[in-house]
């Protein structure tokens, strides 16, 4: 029986999970997780758009956040390199965070159940 030679990829694993709050590193800026892609998956022209200087990595997980700093509340995608966790310990103040959890408990968000057919 012939081997398969199949390339391996080097992803690693995420450091943070879906519900977890996190803040950015360099930006004053908190959320929570609501997904994570395994490595980067948005556009060259957003990527390009980073100034090299502080352009993350690609081969990391990149964290889709509900972000919030003292002026509003929007949508965020950052590189886990860029992340640490927020140790506040209270909850986000983003309006969609009640779309997508059920509850906030011991400093973390849990996932509403998901509805299918």
């Amino acid at each position: 029986m012939a081997s398969m030679d199949t390339p391996t990829e080097s992803i690693s694993l995420a450091k943070f999970a879906i519900g977890d709050i996190v803040r950015h590193r360099l930006f004053p800026f908190r959320g929570v997780v609501f997904d994570v892609d395994a490595q980067f998956a948005n556009t060259e022209e957003w990527y390009a758009a980073i100034p090299e200087a502080i352009r993350p990595r690609r081969d990391q997980p990149f964290y889709h956040l509900l972000a919030e700093n003292e002026e509003d509340s929007y949508v965020a995608y950052v590189s886990e390199q860029n992340l640490l966790p927020d140790r506040t310990g209270g909850p986000v103040g983003h309006p969609q965070a009640s779309v997508i959890f059920g509850g906030f408990k011991d400093g973390h968000y849990v996932l509403l159940p998901r509805i299918s057919n």
